[in-house]
């Protein structure tokens, strides 16, 4: 028979787990707010922009075109950016994501690929470290401020420039949660150098496009200026997304486990209950029959 003292602890340890999950659940509900205001204000931007780029890129021959636009010719050095949260306790947000890259990692390498891994979250990084820490050359942790996260998207921005023209990687992809709804995240990858333009790649309307812009510079110097740009919008981008949905598997997993919390309450403090009742009905027995033998 449990001891009562053990259900009563236990019941305790429940009811603060309880409170924890509900607070967390409470804080990532609205950090989700603004986070998903900031994801889905950034989308139109982007899209406009990689609009652009197509329209620019279709009137600009490869000969002047820089590499990081059209690549070097060579897909044999490809460097994976993996972007998951510092923190836990979201379900499987996380996981998801290094599942997704350790597949893309483990096909290239059977291709005969050579591949390296660039890490932006603490827990991508522990968890890729069990099995491709050899493969890791940089570790940046994801910091959930805005702010924080356009600087964090321009250092990562000037080291993949950096290292492309030092030829270090001949392919850079990036892997991501995009936002779907509260419930739903979805691991995306997505080609960053050289950079896709596959929301636009019908000549027909990049066509059409072409007489709403008239650009005064010729398209080498603007392909050189807003390049940098919009690589650091793309990487903003990617960090708008996973926050959001970060905070959105965080607070679904919360009220998961909050809702677990109270069903076990109630099984413990139901059978704390009965245990007590058996305790008692055992000496009211002891008693009566104590008195009967007097």
């Amino acid at each position: 028979m449990p001891n009562l003292k053990e259900l009563k602890v236990r019941i305790n340890s429940v009811k603060s787990t309880q409170k924890i999950t509900s607070a967390m659940k409470l804080v990532a509900a609205s950090k989700l707010k603004h986070a998903q205001k900031a994801a889905e204000a950034a989308r139109p931007y982007i899209k406009r922009m990689d609009r652009m780029f197509a329209v620019v890129r279709s009137s600009l021959s490869n000969d002047y075109a820089p590499k990081l636009l059209i690549g070097n010719g060579r897909e044999e050095v490809h460097l994976v950016v993996v972007f998951t949260a510092d923190h836990g306790l979201c379900g499987g947000f996380n996981s998801s994501i290094t599942r997704a890259a350790r597949c893309k990692i483990d096909a290239l390498v059977a291709k005969g690929n050579t591949v390296k891994v660039l890490t932006i979250g603490r827990k991508g990084h522990e968890q890729l470290c069990r099995t491709h820490g050899d493969k890791i050359i940089s570790f940046n942790e994801n910091l959930a401020s805005p702010v924080s996260n356009f600087k964090l998207a321009e250092n990562i921005c000037h080291e993949l420039i950096r290292r492309y023209e030092e030829d270090d990687f001949d392919v850079a992809t990036l892997f991501f949660n995009k936002f779907h709804s509260v419930i739903t995240q979805i691991v995306t990858e997505q080609k960053i150098i050289p950079i896709s333009l596959s929301d636009c790649n019908n000549q027909k309307e990049i066509n059409s496009l072409k007489a709403i812009y008239k650009f005064e510079m010729n398209e080498e110097s603007i392909m050189s200026a807003i390049f940098p740009r919009n690589l650091t919008a793309q990487i903003f981008n990617c960090l708008l997304e996973n926050t959001t949905s970060e905070y959105g598997a965080r607070m679904t997993a919360m009220d998961e486990a909050a809702s677990n919390a109270e069903d076990m309450l109630s099984k413990l403090t139901l059978k704390y209950n009965r245990t007590r009742q058996t305790y008692i009905t055992n000496e009211l027995i002891e008693i009566i029959s104590g008195a009967e033998a007097l």
